[in-house]
């Protein structure tokens, strides 16, 4: 186990090599320039080439490329041009956003993605099973923003049980030492902040778990489905186990193989991709920044964002591959 880990850290280096290329040669591609969205459409060319050459946008891009490399290499992602704050700065704000917002969706897409994948396998063929199977139908066909924005109309607006913007009550006075909110309410002792927090989560991750639910739900019936009728799992029931004995450790231990990968690479997705959600609901996360990012050809905020979620996504299917090792005894990795 420990060489596979080994390993695969090794390979992080050339995927993020070849990663930081693309993102650099796909950027310097885009129409525009920093300099011409920073001043206006009214700038004149010497304030351009003023702005160019203050943040070395007029030096050959090989040499722009070998300066980025150099300094994120060190740990230096560089410095906002719109805004003047390092991305280190900006990371440390934005990421624990949209990591509690992956969180909330996965935690709400597995809770109720695993049992309803299970029953409609255990009822196969039946009234349950085919709704379910429109559900996710329905889950995953639908457009992340048009759920959002019915989901902000029924339950903000008409009933007015939750709120439809931002992380927190704008009158709220907590102290947020992690800028993980939920976390820092539990750490503060401000149980009133954590469930705030926590009502603020509950509209964008239905809206953003909408997807990955679809897809855990029917990987996990199918897997279910595949697994019931296995030589080991007739045995086990031949033996007179008892059916909940038997579903619990030979049935859903072997279903949740295909799940736990799915799950990883949902929760890679969702971390990458809370664009429609984080602006739906004016959340300050690393979606929206990227988005601004992009209509401002914030060079910087692009290169080091992309190339930090690149990071966190490769990790976050390392832990998989663990456990996908973990869960099942017959794998090895060698």
């Amino acid at each position: 186990m420990l060489r596979f880990v080994v390993r695969r850290l090794l390979l992080l280096v050339p995927i993020l090599l070849g990663l930081s290329i693309l993102v650099f040669g796909w950027i310097h591609a885009l129409p525009g320039s920093p300099a011409e969205a920073l001043l206006g459409e009214h700038s004149t060319p010497e304030q351009v080439a003023r702005v160019n050459h203050q943040y070395g946008l007029d030096k050959p891009l090989y040499v722009q490329y070998w300066r980025y490399l150099d300094t994120t290499v060190h740990g230096n992602f560089g410095t906002s041009i719109a805004s003047a704050r390092t991305i280190t700065y900006e990371l440390k704000q934005r990421f624990p956003a949209t990591v509690e917002l992956a969180l909330a969706a996965m935690f709400f897409s597995i809770v109720v993605g695993l049992p309803l994948g299970f029953f409609a396998a255990k009822e196969y063929g039946s009234w349950f099973d085919n709704a379910s199977l429109f559900a996710s139908l329905i889950g995953i066909s639908i457009p992340i923003f048009f759920l959002a924005i019915i989901l902000k109309y029924i339950f903000s607006v008409r009933l007015g049980w939750l709120p439809s913007i931002g992380r927190e009550d704008t009158l709220s006075e907590a102290e947020h030492p992690t800028n993980f909110y939920v976390l820092d309410g539990i750490i503060t002792g401000n149980l009133g902040a954590s469930w705030d927090a926590i009502r603020h989560l509950i509209l964008p991750a239905i809206a953003l778990g909408s997807i990955p639910l679809a897809i855990i739900s029917r990987i996990t019936r199918a897997s279910v489905l595949d697994v019931q009728n296995e030589d080991y799992v007739r045995t086990a029931r031949a033996k007179g186990l008892a059916p909940r004995t038997v579903d619990r450790r030979h049935v859903m231990r072997n279903a949740l193989l295909p799940v736990t990968t799915i799950i990883g690479l949902q929760m890679g997705l969702l971390l990458s991709g809370a664009v429609l959600t984080e602006t739906v609901f004016a959340i300050p996360g690393m979606g929206s920044w990227l988005k601004e990012a992009i209509f401002n050809r914030d060079y910087p905020v692009l290169q080091g964002g992309i190339l930090f979620l690149a990071i966190v996504f490769v990790f976050v299917n390392l832990l998989v591959d663990i456990t996908y090792a973990l869960l099942n005894p017959r794998v090895r990795v060698s």
